[in-house]
């Protein structure tokens, strides 16, 4: 597969409770003072079965072809965006439709930190390592400045309000070429380049066990980091004072009120670390197309469209409102599918994808599928695939 089937390839654009202590594994009282008691046996066996993913994530791109880590990689920038909508949502009880806006956010401050700002567009030519974290930092300062909106509106009415800032992103998009690009051919950032070592660098210079490792099996690398980082980081925030004081003003915002948690600083706090993780997909889209930033035509189509946030919206309900593998496994479902169908029964992705005409196409066959399972969750597993799948675990024990 060529490395121009990244930027031809496109993904896909397209009722539940919340999970609190199921998602956490909690440990027994010892009977003093309520105070968790410690199991270093299953500690020792967590950090060994954590260890082993690590060594497979590493051995994963010297066995996997390179389309299916292109696959992969694109499933991992969906999986970290839905890990911050899971939590904003699930967590902390706000709906929100712009998830691609920050999106955009993320990608243009990336590429505007990034690039020298030759050919007449504006760029600041820092390090991309420094424009990187940049980039979650504006994306996430731009979601607590959704603060006053989001403190005094709830459910649909808050779901409406963040809609309007995809429509806000795409006109400032189209707007400002020099900043995010034309629509035709848009703008290019810098690859990551951390120690010397360039992660899109598509020529191979270096081996091991004999496979050249070049930029897909660069990438699978980077994006395998991010998304372990990002999962450690909400874990540790769902599981302290920020998700319990987050659960707390999704269950009664008037009962968290007398608790003395403040609901209008909650609720900016779930705002900008939901919008800091989309802001990190965003980067990751960038980095996926070869560097390219491209505004999107249309706003209901495209990398940054309603159609891409109502795809993030399908993953955290298809996962599990509030759970983080969930989200993980939804990415899959959602972002996965539309390119593993042509793969498993072509072999190029490239070719299904582009037809646009075809009745049948994966990116049709994905809207069929998580559409069905959204009314199947909602009506038989409010839980969706988390609540499912911790059901079979525990028979599993118990047999």
């Amino acid at each position: 597969m060529s490395e121009t089937t990244r930027a031809e390839a496109t993904g896909p654009t397209a009722g539940a409770t919340g999970v609190d202590a199921a998602e956490t594994d909690s440990a027994a009282p010892d009977g003093q003072g309520g105070m968790p008691a410690v199991h270093p046996r299953r500690d020792r066996r967590r950090w060994l079965l954590w260890g082993a993913l690590v060594v497979v994530l590493f051995l994963v791109p010297i066995y996997l072809p390179g389309q299916y880590l292109i696959v992969s990689t694109w499933v991992m920038t969906g999986a970290v965006g839905a890990m911050g909508l899971t939590m904003l949502i699930g967590q902390a009880g706000q709906l929100s439709l712009a998830h691609s806006f920050f999106l955009l956010v993320g990608g243009v401050s990336y590429t505007v930190l990034s690039s020298d700002g030759t050919d007449g567009f504006v760029g600041l030519g820092l390090p991309t390592a420094l424009s990187l974290v940049l980039a979650v930092a504006i994306s996430a300062a731009v979601g607590a400045a959704f603060a006053p909106v989001s403190g005094r509106l709830t459910g649909i009415y808050l779901g409406v309000a963040s809609l309007s800032l995809v429509f806000l992103g795409w006109w400032l998009a189209r707007v400002l070429p020099s900043i995010a690009g034309s629509t035709s051919s848009g703008r290019y950032a810098d690859d990551l380049n951390l120690f010397g070592f360039d992660f899109g660098e598509k020529s191979p210079t270096l081996a091991i066990l004999g496979v050249p490792i070049g930029q897909n099996e660069r990438l699978f690398w980077l994006y395998a980091a991010l998304t372990l980082i990002a999962y450690f980081v909400a874990r540790g925030a769902v599981d302290g004072r920020v998700g319990r004081a987050w659960r707390a003003v999704r269950d009664n915002e008037a009962a968290a009120t007398v608790m003395g948690v403040s609901v209008v600083r909650q609720k900016s706090v779930a705002f900008a670390v939901s919008s800091a993780y989309a802001g990190l997909a965003g980067v990751m889209v960038v980095w996926w197309y070869d560097g390219l930033l491209k505004p999107d035509e249309a706003v209901d189509s495209g990398t940054y469209s309603t159609a891409v946030a109502i795809a993030y919206l399908a993953m955290v309900v298809i996962g599990g409102l509030g759970s983080l593998g969930g989200a993980i496994v939804g990415a899959a479902v959602v972002f996965g599918t539309p390119l593993i169908i042509p793969l498993l029964s072509q072999g190029d992705s490239s070719a299904v994808l582009s037809s646009g005409g075809t009745a049948f196409s994966p990116v049709v066959i994905t809207y069929l599928a998580y559409g069905a399972l959204i009314v199947l969750i909602v009506l038989f597993e409010p839980g969706g695939l988390a609540a499912l799948g911790r059901r079979l675990t525990a028979r599993l024990k118990r047999s």
